[in-house]
C-alpha cells in the first residue's frame, strides 16, 4: 500500500490514478499526526453491484448492525 498526503493528491493525481490501475491500494494520510484518514482502492470494470452468498445463494439474508464496525486486523485475524 502506498500512502500520499491530502494535499499532495492534485499535484500527483496522474501518479496516483496509475497506481491504483497497477491494483495498489493508496492511503491517504491527513494532518501533522500523518495517520491514514482513507483509502482509495482500484475500482472494478463490471459495475456488478450485488454480492452473492455462493451456495447459500437464496437460502439466507446478511444484515450488518449500523454500529457494526470491525478493523482490517480483526478480519483478517492478525
Amino acid at each position: 500500500m502506498i500512502t500520499i498526503s491530502a494535499d499532495q493528491i492534485e499535484a500527483n493525481a496522474s501518479v496516483v490514478l496509475k497506481e491504483l490501475a497497477k491494483g495498489e491500494r493508496i492511503g491517504i494520510t491527513f494532518g501533522s499526526e500523518k495517520t491514514v484518514k482513507a483509502y482509495l482502492v482500484p475500482g472494478e470494470v463490471t459495475g456488478s453491484r450485488s454480492r452473492k452468498l455462493g451456495i447459500l445463494e437464496g437460502k439466507g439474508t446478511v444484515t450488518f448492525a449500523d454500529d457494526f464496525k470491525i478493523t482490517e486486523e480483526e478480519f483478517l485475524g492478525l
